[in-house]
């Protein structure tokens, strides 16, 4: 497998823990940070993208296989209303949990890539060539899962704090200043 994959997932796990750990401040930045990184790394990374058969579906498959752990990961990172230097704001708090999550699943990735070149790339190959699956809609299905953890973790994140923001407070109720 192509050490893209390794710096892409490496690079992904390293933003979203180092912006997300903790109670933090949901900024405009801290949102789209792992979306910036994502959108520098990936077209050096990306290959011929598959328009049909199974490398196609390889690659769909990808995309819907980072669905479910962006899922899992954002359900681990509670958004809620706060206070940062006496300004209302949206805050969220991740923990171990989260972070479990994305190590899992950065791990498995890289363990899939590193199996596919040294423990069972024989066998890999053997079912690549009687699907007509090339080596780029492989490395690019795995890419698109980290893509889209990614991208689901973002889009929940902005959404969890606007509707954290959009609750109605009772009246003298004061916020949280953590």
């Amino acid at each position: 497998m192509d050490i893209g994959v390794w710096i892409l997932n490496l690079a992904v796990l390293f933003v979203v823990l180092e912006s997300d750990l903790g109670t933090r401040k949901v900024t405009r930045l801290r949102v789209l940070r792992p979306v910036i990184t994502a959108a520098a790394i990936v077209p050096i990374f990306i290959g011929d993208l598959a328009t049909s058969g199974y490398g196609l579906m390889l690659e769909i498959a990808g995309i819907a296989a980072g669905l479910l752990p962006g899922l899992l990961a954002s359900a681990f990172m509670p958004v809620h209303e706060g206070t940062a230097k006496g300004h209302r704001c949206a805050k969220s708090r991740a923990g171990i949990g989260y972070a479990l999550t994305w190590i899992a699943v950065v791990g498995a990735r890289i363990a899939f890539s590193y199996g596919s070149a040294h423990v069972f790339g024989r066998q890999l190959g053997e079912w690549m060539a009687a699907h007509s699956v090339s080596k780029d809609a492989l490395t690019d299905a795995l890419i698109f899962m980290a893509v889209v953890m990614m991208l689901t973790r973002t889009v929940l994140l902005h959404l969890k704090a606007r509707a954290a923001l959009a609750r109605p407070r009772p009246a003298g109720a004061t916020l949280p200043v953590a």
